[in-house]
C-alpha cells in the first residue's frame, strides 16, 4: 500500500483488523466476510509489525515471547535468528535476560523493529500487517530489516504500508491510494509504465539515488 499521507493506508489496516467495519462493501478472507467471524478469531490469524513497536520494560526474551507466552526459550531464540535479532541480543550485557528498559530505551530504532519482527515470526500467523518503518533508519539497519521481513513473509500473505518505494519493488501487487481510494494497481514495472501517481512518487524518491 503506497500513497501520500492521508490517502487511507492506515484506515485500511484498521478495517482489516475490524477496529471498525465498512459502511459499504465487504472485506473477505478465504471468501468469508470478516464480519461473520469473531474479532478474536480474526485477529488470531494476523500478526502486526507496527511502525513504532511497543517494547516493554522486560527482558529481551520476554519481549519476544509476548506474542506467544507458552513458547520455549529455544523457539524464542529461533525467531530472533530469523528476524536478524539474535546477534545484537547476544551482545547485550545479560544476553536474552537483559532488561531493555521501558519503550526499549536500551535499543536502537532498528533493534526495536527486529524485536517486533521476531514476535511476528514466533506468533506464526498466516497474515502479516507491516507498517513499514525503515524511513527513519540508516541504510545498514534498513537492509537488515528488509532481509528479516523477506524471511518473515515466506509462505504468508504480507500487506505492507510502504514509505520507501525501494522496500516494495518486489511485491506481487502494489496498490496506490489517494484520497481514500485505490487509484492504481500493478507491479512496480507496470505502475512505472502507467506514468501515473506511482511513477511520480518513484521519480521523486529515486531521483537522488
Amino acid at each position: 500500500l503506497v500513497g501520500p499521507s492521508g490517502a487511507g493506508k492506515t484506515t485500511l489496516f484498521q478495517l482489516l483488523l475490524r477496529f471498525y467495519d465498512p459502511k459499504l462493501g465487504i472485506i473477505s478472507l478465504d471468501k468469508t466476510d470478516i464480519k461473520n467471524v469473531s474479532k478474536s478469531s480474526l485477529r488470531e490469524t494476523i500478526s502486526i509489525v507496527p511502525q513504532d513497536p511497543i517494547i516493554f520494560g522486560l527482558t529481551a526474551m520476554d519481549n519476544i515471547r509476548f506474542s506467544r507466552p507458552g513458547a520455549t526459550d529455544e523457539e524464542v531464540k529461533a525467531s530472533a535468528i530469523a528476524a536478524d535479532a539474535h546477534n545484537f541480543i547476544s551482545d547485550l550485557p545479560l544476553g536474552y535476560d537483559t532488561f531493555v528498559g521501558e519503550r526499549g530505551i536500551m535499543l536502537s530504532g532498528g533493534q526495536r523493529q527486529r524485536i517486533a519482527i521476531a514476535r511476528a515470526v514466533l506468533r506464526d500467523a498466516p497474515i502479516i500487517l507491516l507498517d513499514e518503518a525503515t524511513s527513519s533508519l540508516d541504510s545498514v539497519s534498513e537492509k537488515a530489516i528488509q532481509d528479516a521481513v523477506e524471511r518473515l513473509s515466506h509462505d504468508r500473505t504480507t500487506i505492507i504500508i510502504a514509505h520507501r518505494l525501494s522496500t516494495i519493488k518486489k511485491a506481487d501487487r502494489i496498490l496506490v491510494m489517494e484520497s481514500g481510494s485505490i487509484v492504481e494497481s500493478g507491479s512496480h514495472d507496470e505502475l512505472i509504465a502507467q506514468a501515473g501517481l506511482y511513477s511520480r512518487l518513484a521519480e521523486i524518491q529515486f531521483s537522488g539515488q
